[in-house]
């Protein structure tokens, strides 16, 4: 089967196979045929080596298809149904899943260092224990969540990991108050969903904050009152706030240096919501009296913070409702063969989400 395949971190393309085989089928395992899935940033940043992934890999998170197969002892789900891949199953045994955090399971993260693909010349890792640049997937069948007949796969596709993400980090960590202010910093597919979400709380301001035109003017469209380049945001900060700071700040870049910019943005009291995934050696600097006087909460949402399929059900719920715009996210659409066409729209920032059509 055909697949999108990175050889060794650090390389900027993927190479287009076609003797790649999915392994690992059998009990309590599923076969999926990928039919749509979306490009995350975070397939950018671990092919560069800033999120841990073994090489060679297989990117791809964000994906939706129909189950081929399911092993024995599989029960969720049966052949024929339709699905999104969860890259972050809960395995409900343990102390976080206990505990209602589902979120922070870690079970998902054990399978990213077991292969699931192989070529003639070895192992090759899915990434994030997934892997769905490609036609076929094996996963643990806690990644196979089934999905209504009327949602598209590449609506379902997004659902799994972007607009999860930033629907619930102003749903679930944030828990955005009506009539607040609000910053987003990186509008990207993940921050107009957590603009959406700030918008479906009532927010009264909503500051999007990108350098890149196009989508500053998306994020107008997706509910942000007014967009402004980074170096306007001291400026949007004064005119929304008398230069106080806004109640509500969501960094979703995933670098230090906008996490510090979006501290300083955050009015005292105020919430930082920290959403996007960075390296492990970018550290944050802020000193301890800035942290006791000004007493700012600083909230990293990991995956929307909260449980994860009834997020999905919630967001399939707003978007039958005309609540959410999803359809709109995606900008571009690429076939598989086409991939590093997609990789450049996103590094470029011309795309909020490109569909890969497989």
């Amino acid at each position: 089967m055909r697949a999108a395949v990175l050889q060794e971190i650090g390389q900027d393309k993927l190479e287009i196979f076609d003797d790649v085989e999915a392994t690992g089928f059998g009990p309590g395992r599923v076969r999926i045929r990928v039919r749509a899935t979306g490009l995350c940033h975070s397939d950018l940043s671990a092919m560069a080596g800033v999120l841990p992934q073994p090489a060679p890999f297989i990117p791809g998170h964000e994906g939706a298809g129909e189950v081929l197969e399911a092993g024995e002892g599989v029960t969720n789900v049966k052949a024929g149904d339709r699905v999104v891949v969860c890259w972050l199953p809960a395995c409900g045994a343990c102390p976080a899943c206990k505990r209602g955090q589902t979120e922070l399971c870690l079970a998902g993260f054990m399978n990213a260092g077991t292969p699931n693909f192989k070529r003639p010349g070895g192992d090759v890792f899915g990434f994030a224990g997934t892997g769905t640049f490609t036609e076929e997937v094996v996963v643990d069948a806690g990644c196979a969540v089934p999905i209504p007949d009327d949602v598209p796969f590449d609506i379902a596709a997004l659902i799994g990991c972007g607009v999860t993400t930033g629907l619930g980090a102003a749903l679930n960590t944030a828990d955005v108050e009506a009539g607040s202010s609000v910053a987003v910093i990186g509008c990207g597919g993940v921050g107009v969903s957590a603009i959406q979400g700030a918008r479906l709380r009532g927010a009264a301001e909503i500051v999007a904050v990108d350098p890149v035109v196009s989508r500053r003017e998306a994020a107008l469209r997706f509910g942000a009152t007014r967009a402004v380049s980074p170096d306007e945001l001291p400026d949007a900060k004064q005119s929304v706030t008398a230069g106080e700071g806004f109640d509500y700040v969501f960094e979703v870049v995933g670098r230090s240096a906008t996490a510090r910019t979006a501290y300083e943005n955050t009015r005292r009291g105020g919430t930082l919501v920290v959403v996007g995934a960075g390296a492990m050696d970018d550290f944050l600097q802020l000193n301890m009296f800035e942290l006791f006087f000004d007493e700012k909460r600083i909230l990293p949402s990991m995956y929307g913070g909260g449980d994860v399929l009834r997020s999905y059900e919630r967001t399939i719920a707003l978007w039958r409702a005309g609540r959410i715009d999803l359809e709109g996210l995606i900008t571009h659409r690429v076939p598989l063969g086409d991939i590093n066409e997609a990789l450049d729209q996103m590094r470029t920032g011309v795309s909020l989400r490109t569909c890969i059509e497989i």
